[in-house]
């Protein structure tokens, strides 16, 4: 009943993972880490409640939202006119990124308090867009940021974090307790800042194979890469990638797993 309350009669749905930021300190501090400015094209994925919509509003005069939920959407629509909120009504999973954002008439400042459930199948979905954005200002589950901006040798570098430093300059800003949020989390959420690489800094290299040995390294991580990648290289071809066969995949940096990206053979 206490949750209803202070939610002013929404139940927070767990099949949509809702844990609603209520803390007006932590509010002001992911809104000025973000720093919007009049004129900026903003984008937040999945407002809820509006906690930082408010705010992002105020300073930057108008913002673009995508809410999945059916109550939340129709009350952001009575709290928030049409002119100020641009409200898209679906999944977030479901949009293509790139026809969506490249409507904007300029780069997109993204933010959101993303569920964990979706976090990373949604960061992955954005991937392919990242030349439409300026920048990407993310709460996520702490362990999910430890793996996106984990240096290579680390426990926490994988996948995840191959996939997206190669486009993306990342910094962690900074923790948000569970108790910022009603209901609280079982976990602590932290801030993540994404810049995309400009395009010019961009290494030329096909995404599909990138993703494929990128993939194939991290499948099993005790195995050298040339066991690891038996099924998309030769060890051959590693050498002459200038990456040591006998080397695993947690010690490269994306550089290397782009180098081998580029002696994957296209696929018939």
């Amino acid at each position: 009943m206490r949750v209803q309350n202070r939610m002013h009669g929404h139940q927070p749905r767990k099949r949509f993972s809702q844990n609603f930021l209520h803390d007006a300190s932590y509010i002001a501090r992911i809104v000025q880490a973000i720093d919007p400015r009049p004129a900026d094209h903003v984008l937040e994925i999945g407002p809820g409640m509006g906690a930082l919509t408010g705010p992002l509003i105020e300073a930057a005069g108008r913002l673009a939202a995508v809410e999945i939920d059916r109550d939340l959407a129709a009350r952001l629509r009575e709290r928030f006119p049409a002119d100020r909120l641009g409200l898209v009504e679906g999944d977030a999973l479901r949009i293509d990124w790139s026809s969506f954002l490249s409507q904007a008439g300029g780069k997109v400042r993204v933010v959101g308090n993303l569920p964990y459930h979706v976090s990373t199948p949604l960061l992955f979905a954005l991937l392919p867009a990242a030349g439409f954005v300026a920048d990407q200002h993310f709460m996520l589950q702490r362990e999910v940021v430890d793996r996106m901006v984990a240096e290579p040798g680390g426990k926490e570098y994988g996948r995840l974090s191959v996939m997206l430093q190669v486009r993306y300059r990342m910094f962690r800003l900074f923790h948000v307790p569970p108790g910022a949020f009603m209901p609280a989390p079982a976990v602590t959420s932290s801030i993540v800042r994404m810049v995309p690489i400009h395009q010019e800094e961009l290494p030329t290299f096909d995404g599909r194979a990138f993703s494929r040995v990128v993939a194939a390294a991290f499948s099993q991580r005790r195995k050298t890469l040339r066991n690891a990648l038996m099924s998309v290289l030769t060890e051959q071809q590693i050498r002459d990638a200038q990456v040591d066969p006998g080397a695993r995949a947690e010690t490269l940096d994306s550089q290397a797993f782009v180098r081998l990206s580029l002696r994957v053979l296209p696929e018939a």
